[in-house]
């Protein structure tokens, strides 16, 4: 670390609002240097996390445990202390805020858990302390939404007495090759200064290296566009499937035969959904149009990956009318719930839409999902799902999620002999009828 980098506040003491899937991992990273308290509103999630249980799955039991204060006695000067309780983090210095943002039923972006946060830090704030926020936001809300409720509560000012950082997340949730010290974070700070000592606190972790924006609001915007390139782009395979479908094209075909040039982008088709993707391009939708613009491209994405749900539900009800499959009471098979593979995260899952609109045919859905906890899907969605693997057979399957354990299923055990299989991510090892 060069002598620019060098953090003169001292000691530190951090404190991680927030213990989800950005929290928690950056809280472990951090605890291997600094003394964090990890702070959340979920008592439930405090007790499970003090006894090193994860049920996120992100950070495995031995490596949250061996930075847990209360499995350690070793650990002095660098450690992890979860808590619910505001007076336990009082004492700390950085204040990094990991809330989710987002949408509400109209897809407006919804502020109310970054409130809330802010309301948090104020009632312990204090001068020097610097509050940095990693929640995907539209350029601005850091220091026009949420400065202002820390100084109102605070009584303290701005950039005179305390400070503000960004440095937004770039958790990919289930991945355990890009953990989050191996992927290269962004930082910025109210103050050229500030942006100097965040950017240093970041770096002493993070081992893929920092990159220090000028200012709050462009790496703001450098996240949020982030995910929107990548929703415009799996937007643009969609709708490639839905004319190749029509035109009687395998879409993969179409994709790996166009692969094979050195600059085409490996995009494919699906279903568009999870707290990142699917969310965040509506962010930078409502502050365009804030600012009197009106952005196609960003929303036209965003309709076409909404529709995609129920599109495959038509898909997959004009193959059961060809095969003459009654509609009404069928019992299809659907794999999987969760918003992506290989992982237990389900907000904001697109499937849904493929359930909801199945259901208006009268079409009983029974959904098998072993990652998936069939609890947290009920009291999100009110659907039931099962973490066992059901032994009838289907009218009709659906992969939804290219889990690995689906891969080498026997789908002809599952299905009647006049079936219809579907497979949303071109996926399984079988003979299907239809696939995006």
């Amino acid at each position: 670390m060069s002598p620019n980098h060098q953090i003169t506040q001292s000691p530190i003491r951090i404190a991680i609002l927030g213990l989800g899937y950005v929290g928690l991992p950056l809280a472990r990273l951090f605890a291997t240097k600094y003394p964090v308290i990890g702070f959340d509103i979920n008592e439930q999630r405090i007790t499970e996390l003090n006894n090193g249980i994860d049920l996120t799955l992100e950070v495995e039991e031995d490596l949250l445990k061996s930075v847990l204060k209360t499995h350690n006695s070793t650990l002095i000067t660098n450690y992890l202390h979860c808590s619910n309780k505001l007076e336990d983090i009082a004492d700390c210095n950085y204040y990094i805020v990991t809330v989710p943002t987002p949408v509400d039923k109209h897809n407006k972006p919804d502020l109310t858990p970054l409130y809330k946060a802010s309301e948090t830090v104020a009632k312990v704030l204090k001068k020097g302390d610097i509050v940095i926020y990693e929640s995907t936001v539209y350029p601005g809300v850091t220091e026009d939404e949420c400065v202002p409720v820390l100084e109102k509560l605070s009584g303290l000012k701005f950039n005179i007495d305390f400070f503000a950082g960004y440095s937004p997340e770039r958790i990919n949730p289930g991945d355990k090759e890009h953990t989050v010290d191996k992927i290269l974070k962004v930082t910025a700070g109210s103050t050229p200064e500030i942006g100097v000592k965040v950017d240093a606190l970041y770096n002493s972790v993070i081992t893929a290296g920092t990159h220090l924006a000028p200012t709050i609001k462009v790496a703001e915007a450098a996240k949020v566009i982030e995910n929107s390139q990548r929703d415009i782009n799996i937007a643009f395979v969609n709708e490639l499937a839905k004319i190749f479908n029509i035109l009687d094209i395998n879409t993969q075909d179409v994709l790996e035969a166009a692969g094979t040039k050195w600059n085409f982008l490996p995009f494919k088709p699906g279903l568009v959904g999870g707290h990142c993707i699917g969310v965040d391009p509506y962010y930078l939708a409502q502050k365009a149009i804030e600012a009197g613009y009106h952005p196609e491209i960003i929303l036209a994405g965003r309709r076409m990956n909404d529709s995609m749900g129920e599109y495959v539900a038509s898909e997959v009800v004009k193959l059961m009318i060809k095969k003459e499959i009654v509609l009404h009471k069928a019992e299809v098979l659907l794999l999987g719930i969760t918003f992506k593979e290989n992982c237990p995260d389900v907000r904001n899952t697109k499937i849904v839409d493929i359930v909801h609109a199945l259901k208006e045919y009268g079409i009983n859905i029974t959904i098998y999902d072993p990652w998936a906890k069939p609890e947290e899907v009920l009291h999100e969605y009110g659907i039931v799902t099962t973490k066992t693997l059901p032994v009838t057979q289907f009218d009709a399957l659906i992969l939804g999620v290219s889990h690995s354990v689906f891969h080498d299923l026997d789908i002809k055990s599952l299905t009647k002999n006049n079936n219809v299989v579907y497979d949303v991510k071109g996926f399984l090892n079988t003979e299907v009828d239809g696939r995006l």
